[in-house]
């Protein structure tokens, strides 16, 4: 993996503080389950685990409780935060309602740089392959990272950082569950086209198949985790 590459899992741009460098470490194990939902997330442990201080282990927390993924109340202190259908639902509404919003402000002052590094984005991203094991699901970094470059890369014209932001944030909450289900379900879905799909969309110029096509990606992947929270039948095909 080309260390040129950003990794989708960490902020855009982070600095080297302590605090933000325990900061990364968690965030990483938060949304790559290291950290199973509703786990009891003590300072001691963490002290020990990222070998820090309390002060920058509670500056940490503090920050992943702002961006909805350790929850915290009195009495009880620090937790990794659950996940439930509700919530599953009611982030993958919130993500369609904006990205819908981002997505079709930047096809109406679209730029052929954008549509360039959108055409490169998807390009390597289908060229690489979605498991690190070809018999077995296994997480691909480079896969992953390609991914959330390409998504990104959606909405990098739509003129409002809050607004990627906080796209950005939901994307993180909805891998938390996505990472939960998606060895259950390689290789069944293609991606690829879905991908494919939305670019084609975009290059023709045409803002309500492209929007309708994306929101059709993200409910498909909500679709199957949620049959898998709620204990249902794996799709086929």
């Amino acid at each position: 993996m080309s260390t040129s590459i950003p990794d989708p899992l960490l902020p855009a741009a982070p600095s080297q503080t302590q605090a933000t460098n325990v900061y990364d470490r968690l965030r990483r194990d938060l949304l790559t389950g290291r950290l199973e939902p509703t786990r009891k997330l003590q300072i001691k442990f963490l002290m020990e685990r990222y070998g820090a201080g309390q002060t920058p282990i509670r500056e940490a927390l503090n920050r992943l409780t702002s961006d909805g993924l350790v929850e915290f109340q009195d009495q009880r202190g620090f937790t990794v935060a659950g996940i439930s259908a509700e919530e599953l639902a009611e982030l993958t509404k919130t993500r369609c309602w904006l990205e819908e919003l981002a997505l079709r402000q930047c096809m109406a002052t679209a730029t052929p740089e954008w549509e360039e590094a959108l055409v490169i984005a998807c390009h390597r991203l289908v060229r690489t392959k979605r498991s690190a094991n070809s018999e077995h699901y296994e997480e691909h970094a480079e896969w992953e990272t390609l991914h959330r470059l390409f998504h990104r890369q959606l909405l990098a014209q739509c003129g409002s950082r809050p607004l990627r932001m906080f796209c950005d944030q939901l994307a993180d909450q909805l891998y938390r569950y996505r990472q939960l289900s998606v060895r259950k379900i390689y290789p069944k879905r293609d991606i690829n086209a879905e991908h494919m799909a939305i670019l084609n969309a975009i290059m023709d110029g045409d803002a309500d198949r492209a929007v309708t096509l994306l929101k059709a990606h993200y409910e498909a992947t909500a679709d199957i985790i949620l049959r898998d929270l709620e204990g249902g039948s794996e799709p086929k095909g």
